[in-house]
């Protein structure tokens, strides 16, 4: 192989697309991932309003991102402590998180028939939360919510797909130094295309 270059496959260049890309879809990451980013522009504002990591309050709103964006079931003891100190300290700051977990929760209910119910409560509760970023999410949802549904009532999920991205991003990173897309192509379709190779020697 040669050595790589900046224009080599799987070089570090410029992500295409738009930044939006996600919101057509009504797939769970893909809406659950937005709730999140919505949590975390509620936190920055605070971040910003309390004189960012030049004071300790804005270096306490720092620390508490991982608290707001992790399921509760996923947070350490520390985590949950910290999602405690928020709710008794920064009600605005607190408001974000049973949001974004109200969302979530559209995709795990019992009885997916529910689903048109709770997600027109959340949409009312976003509305009215007085938090800019769970506004305009719910412009959003509300632009996308019959495919919102209609991938509830399905049973769709981008759970595979995600699964194959994350093959061949670490098969990109693997191919470093390769000069065309070609041999990038190949060496996907023989690790994700359920190709079998019969050895000559077994």
């Amino acid at each position: 192989m040669g050595t790589r270059t900046s224009g080599s496959v799987g070089g570090q260049g410029k992500r295409s697309g738009s930044k939006d890309r996600h919101r057509a879809s009504g797939l769970p990451n893909h809406v659950v991932k937005l709730a999140g980013e919505a949590v975390d522009k509620v936190r920055r504002q605070e971040w910003n309003a309390h004189g960012k990591s030049t004071t300790p309050g804005g270096k306490w709103v720092k620390g508490t991102r991982w608290s707001l964006l992790k399921a509760p079931e996923r947070q350490s003891v520390e985590q949950l402590a910290i999602l405690g100190e928020v709710q008794q300290a920064n009600r605005k700051l607190y408001r974000g998180f049973p949001l974004k977990e109200e969302l979530r929760m559209l995709y795990q209910l019992d009885d997916p028939a529910l689903a048109p119910e709770h997600l027109e409560a959340w949409l009312a509760w976003a509305c009215r939360s007085r938090l800019k970023p769970f506004v305009k999410l719910s412009r959003t949802i509300r632009k996308h919510r019959d495919g919102i549904l209609a991938a509830i009532r399905l049973g769709l999920s981008n759970a595979r797909l995600e699964g194959l991205n994350s093959k061949v991003r670490l098969i990109s990173h693997r191919s470093f130094g390769f000069h065309s897309a070609a041999p990038l192509i190949a060496l996907i379709y023989l690790c994700c295309g359920g190709i079998e190779i019969d050895l000559p020697v077994r």
